[in-house]
């Protein structure tokens, strides 16, 4: 049926007065759901086990309110002040009143480094759980740092590697990201000036011992570093652990792999752009030899660090060039493929820092902002085992080694299902959480609160 233009336009004559009420609305009604999940998983007693609860407020239900502090997205503390009223986060908290931003900023600084390392296993055992709980065989880890930068002074942070902001200060925290769920195994907080490999062994250990406690020799490991961490004491490391890696190498003129290169007459295609060859590496500086796949992606500009006239004619065009150490036996082709797979870590740590404020810098107060980017990543696994436990669509197998399942950005989620107005009422002296929504989205939150009920 066609509408007519007075059907659907509306006329706008004058302001709306505006007045203000106590009324109990929510713009963030999809928070109850996050809330019963929690529940499901006994978040809060998890916390309690891990901390202890002490103080007026309780540290676990401080943490609860930063939490859905940042799931609302909020990016500061001093945002809590803006969703004091809100009923759903007062309740996914387990309070009646919102603690100021001061309240909570003293408790960060003056908890001890233990209160760090607990939450730091909490976020251990909500990976570990997924892994459980999906049976998975394999499991590929990701090892990569990422800067924070740090605008004003804060303790601890340090000027190190940072090309755009090259004068400020910053952290370098180093992360551990397990590419078929995108949970973050563990994070450590580290100065901006020291390497990307600095601690990487001792970090890489702590990891592989928690695995292999939990969950013995069940699973295939499987291992995928930067260039930044190719060093003689991780591959000897490496040797001495049964898993499988890829380190992409560094193109150091010591090392030889140019002078291949430029022997090299035939190349195994992997794609359009891409070809590659595998060889083995003597590397006498380090008494060793690697196997290394080596590649040539064809560009139309010179990169940086080419040095294409040094080895052909100018009339073969441009080629970025890049090599992998590895202990697998994958080809050529799939090996390319598989590292390529990285990226997803890169997709996180995005996802952490625009959705869930980890580069954010709270306070001046170095185990403040530890503690901050312990919460951020707790934040950002239950998002994770939420969509998890809500029937996350399966993907397709890939090369690549990525997502096993369809995740939604927070961004995503919070338009689609926490930014949801409700409103709490009392029909027969009953509570009751009453929606305004689409259709579409009312399909969403009762579907989403069908499997709620299954999980717990």
């Amino acid at each position: 049926m066609r509408l007519s233009k007075k059907q659907i336009h509306a006329r706008v004559k004058q302001d709306f007065s505006i007045t203000y009420s106590d009324e109990k609305i929510s713009a963030h009604g999809g928070l109850e759901l996050f809330r019963r999940y929690f529940v499901a998983i006994d978040l809060a007693g998890r916390l309690r086990r891990a901390i202890g609860d002490v103080g007026d407020y309780g540290a676990v239900r401080l943490i609860l309110a930063v939490i859905g502090l940042l799931l609302t997205g909020g990016r500061r503390l001093a945002h809590l002040a803006v969703v004091a009223n809100d009923p759903l986060l007062l309740r996914l908290a387990g309070l009646t009143r919102m603690p100021s931003d001061r309240t909570v900023a003293r408790w960060m600084a003056g908890a001890a480094q233990t209160v760090v390392e607990a939450l730091a296993a909490v976020v251990r055992d909500l990976a570990h759980d997924a892994i459980e709980a999906l049976a998975l065989p394999r499991l590929t880890l990701d090892l990569d740092g990422t800067v924070l930068r740090v605008c004003g002074a804060a303790e601890g942070a340090q000027r190190g590697f940072n090309p755009h902001h090259p004068k400020d200060r910053s952290y370098y925290p180093i992360t551990a990201h397990l590419a078929q769920t995108g949970h973050l195994l563990r994070v450590h907080n580290r100065p901006g000036n020291v390497h990307d490999s600095h601690g990487a062994i001792g970090f890489l250990r702590t990891v592989l011992v928690e695995l292999r406690e939990r969950f013995g020799r069940r699973h295939r490991l499987e291992l995928r570093l930067d260039g930044a961490f190719f060093s003689r004491q991780m591959l000897e490391f490496l040797d001495g652990e049964t898993l499988a890696y890829a380190i992409k190498v560094p193109l150091w003129k010591w090392l030889g792999v140019r002078e291949k290169i430029a022997a090299r007459s035939r190349w195994e295609r992997v794609s359009d752009s891409v070809d590659g060859f595998t060889t083995t590496l003597d590397i006498a500086q380090w008494d060793r030899t690697q196997r290394v796949v080596v590649y040539r992606k064809r560009v139309f500009h010179e990169t940086r660090k080419n040095f294409q006239l040094d080895l052909f004619s100018p009339d073969d065009g441009h080629y970025a060039y890049s090599a992998v150490a590895t202990n697998t036996e994958l080809g050529v082709a799939a090996l390319w493929h598989f590292m390529a797979g990285r990226g997803a870590h890169e997709k996180t740590l995005g996802e952490l820092k625009q959705g869930l404020a980890f580069d954010a810098i709270p306070s001046r107060d170095r185990q403040t902002n530890a503690l901050w980017q312990q919460i951020a990543v707790l934040a950002h696994n239950l998002v994770r085992s939420f969509q998890l436990a809500t029937g996350a669509a399966k993907r397709a197998r890939s090369r690549k080694r990525t997502f096993d399942y369809v995740f939604q950005s927070l961004q995503t989620l919070r338009f689609t299902l926490i930014h949801q107005p409700a409103r709490l009422v009392r029909p027969q002296g009953r509570a009751e959480l009453r929606f305004a929504v689409t259709p579409s989205t009312r399909t969403l939150i009762e579907r989403t609160e069908r499997l709620l009920r299954r999980a717990a």
